[in-house]
């Protein structure tokens, strides 16, 4: 019987969850499978490699040098410059995230996804401007609006909710 019941209940689930999709609606999520993900754009790392871009261009076409001439006129040179410029449009396309789940939050670093269960969370701080998760080992965690562009208050909210639910400090500041 309780088969029978399980196939019922995702039947149904599913028949709302289209009808609720067609009128414009978010469909059901139970809080135990939720994952909310919030995304910040990275634009610092690509601005100062297009500098560095532009500096070398114009140190290697700066007119009067002959071995700038003859360097500018090779295409390894245009090649270099070439995969800089990819290299600052994959910093600028590969957005930082935080997501935050039912017993743990994950984010990307320079070295890839990194994931933080809800046991090594030692406290929250929350400023009007960035966030700080600090570890019981290892750095802490920072989510600026300034440095990231992150939703610092829906951020905020679904955070007190996680530390409410794991009974983790939480320390709200002004500044």
């Amino acid at each position: 019987m309780s088969r029978e019941w399980e196939r019922k209940v995702r039947k149904n689930t599913s028949a709302v969850s289209k009808y609720n999709k067609k009128r414009g609606i978010q469909s059901y999520v139970p809080k135990e499978t939720r994952i909310d993900r919030f995304r910040g754009r990275n634009y610092i790392l690509p601005i100062a490699i297009l500098m560095f871009v532009a500096f070398y261009t114009y140190l290697g076409t700066m007119p009067g040098n002959p071995t700038a001439e003859a360097q500018s006129t090779s295409s390894l040179f245009w090649i270099t410059i070439g995969c800089y410029l990819v290299l600052a449009l994959l910093f600028f396309f590969r957005r930082p995230y935080l997501a935050v789940a039912h017993n743990y939050v994950q984010t990307r670093k320079m070295t890839g996804d990194k994931r933080l269960a809800s046991e090594g969370i030692k406290k929250i701080q929350i400023f009007k401007s960035h966030i700080i998760i600090e570890q019981t080992r290892g750095a802490n965690w920072m989510f600026s609006r300034m440095l990231n562009r992150f939703p610092i208050e829906e951020m905020a909210v679904r955070l007190r909710e996680f530390a409410k639910d794991h009974q983790i400090e939480l320390q709200e500041n002004e500044g």
